[in-house]
């Protein structure tokens, strides 16, 4: 019986049979079925999410490895919309059977109910299977992994190589993880859209002791789409870096509190602006009034020098994605242009509230999380000066090479630790400083970027917000602030 003329009475007798390890075309027929039922029962869009996961986590400390964390994750979402409002239930029952009770109890909490028996249910008609996986041969990615031995065996190396590059060194450890996920997404607007996604990442961190004085310097890097990517890791580069870092910063002077122009370096220099500003970009934000932008569209809010992106499409990046989880294609996404607001970042939802059109930025940690509008690649773009115009600048200021750890107000006030700091003084580096933590307001530091050079840096971070923790990239090159609160002694 086609999908036109089936009865509601008819559901609970229906056994439909689809691929349980693979998600493909063979689930169209129960998918567009329990759509048409949402639509059916009054629901404005239904949204079915499908994932399966295959992870693995990998730690060495010292010369031993000391963890090994593997997750097999399958589950299912459906959201479900009635005029603005919304409902996300999830299960880790595939079947029709469990699909359909997870659909069930989305509607009800809608107040939704069910059609009558003798109601018919409508046909979705799904487009053809937007199969990102098949197209860009993703199929064997997973197998072509690094196995469990090689990722114990590289782990060990790097540890040692760190033992010998650093001195004083109080613990070392060398940690990997790779990420793979494959997902499936049916809505009722017509999408039926699969993709598979690999995401790697590893690095090091290391603790130095002399005394009393103690130096922490963490590094780490991050690629999708690269089954060699562990192979490949240039460990003994970064465990000189690590090391180098670590050693200066042992014995360096505290920073003294006080107002400086700073330089911040490229690559994570960048989460500074992720944190204190890309946030502040998302329809979430927006939807909810705690963005101080969120009627600032086509003004100025940064300095006129300052032109932000964020995108999904450069090659290997952390946040790079061929769709997002609404099963929409990826695109780039122009932020600032020259200190005016261009765009927010804006999911299914966002554009329902805010207005604000979809830019792809539907992102989700799994299953259990409906999506929200998330930053993908987000990062400063590359400038008019040289590295030696900033520095040249500055008259006595601090240099920022590695940021640590921080936190960010609801609506942009923010401090973050600096790892990795120096003294400026008549436009040259002199000595190394640390404790310095960087206290400022997304609004007003805006406006203080006033300089930006032209060796554009991405590096991976991770990202938790109200859709759960995901992998974005964070970037810009070397920058200047103006002014900025420094905290230290």
């Amino acid at each position: 019986m086609s999908p036109t003329a089936l009865l509601s009475r008819e559901l609970p007798t229906l056994d439909y049979s689809a691929t349980r390890d693979r998600f493909d075309d063979t689930w169209r027929s129960p998918l567009s079925t329990l759509l048409g039922l949402g639509r059916a029962a009054g629901a404005d869009f239904v949204e079915f999410f499908l994932e399966r996961v295959n992870y693995i986590s990998c730690l060495a400390e010292e010369d031993a490895i000391t963890s090994i964390s593997p997750r097999l994750v399958a589950g299912a979402g459906v959201r479900v919309f009635l005029g603005k409002g919304d409902c996300y239930v999830s299960t880790n029952d595939m079947s029709f059977k469990g699909l359909k009770s997870a659909l069930e109890k989305a509607l009800s909490i809608l107040g939704l109910n069910l059609p009558n028996p003798q109601a018919f249910i409508p046909e979705i008609n799904l487009e053809l299977l937007r199969d990102y996986a098949a197209a860009n041969g993703k199929e064997a990615w997973l197998s072509n992994c690094s196995s469990m031995q090689e990722m114990g065996d590289i782990l060990l190396t790097a540890n040692a190589q760190l033992n010998k590059d650093a001195a004083h060194v109080q613990s070392r450890r060398a940690t990997y993880f790779r990420d793979w996920q494959e997902v499936l997404v049916a809505a009722s607007d017509g999408v039926f859209a699969r993709d598979i996604r690999l995401t790697q990442s590893v690095g090091y961190s290391l603790l130095c002791a002399e005394g009393s004085d103690r130096a922490s310097i963490n590094k780490r890097v991050g690629a999708t789409n690269n089954p060699n990517f562990l192979r490949s890791w240039q460990y003994a580069e970064d465990s000189a870096e690590v090391s180098e870092s670590a050693g200066q910063m042992l014995h360096a002077d505290y920073v003294e509190s006080g107002n400086y122009p700073i330089i911040m370096a490229n690559e994570f220099g960048g989460v500074i602006f992720h944190e204190a500003c890309g946030h502040l970009l998302e329809t979430t934000q927006i939807e909810r009034q705690t963005s101080p932008f969120s009627d600032m569209k086509g003004q100025k809010i940064a300095h006129e020098n300052l032109t932000a992106w964020d995108e999904g499409l450069s090659p290997n990046a952390f946040g790079s994605i061929d769709m997002d989880d609404e099963g929409m294609p990826v695109q780039r996404t122009l932020l600032i242009e020259n200190g005016i607001l261009k765009n927010f970042l804006s999911d299914r939802a966002g554009c329902i509230r805010t207005g604000h059109p979809r830019t792809g930025s539907g992102r989700r940690q799994s299953y259990t999380h409906a999506a929200a509008s998330r930053m993908r690649n987000t990062y400063i773009a590359p400038g008019n000066f040289t590295n030696e115009d900033l520095f040249n600048s500055v008259e006595k200021g601090i240099y920022c090479k590695k940021m640590g750890g921080g936190s960010v107000g609801p609506t942009g006030e923010f401090n973050f630790g600096v790892d990795e700091a120096y003294l400026i003084e008549n436009g040259k580096i002199t000595k190394p400083l640390k404790g310095a933590t960087l206290i400022g307001e997304a609004k007003e530091i805006m406006k203080r970027i006033s300089m930006s050079s032209q060796d554009l840096g991405l590096a991976a971070g991770f990202c938790g917000s109200i859709s759960g923790s995901i992998y974005v990239t964070v970037g810009q090159p070397h920058i200047k602030v103006d002014e900025i609160t420094v905290g230290g002694r």
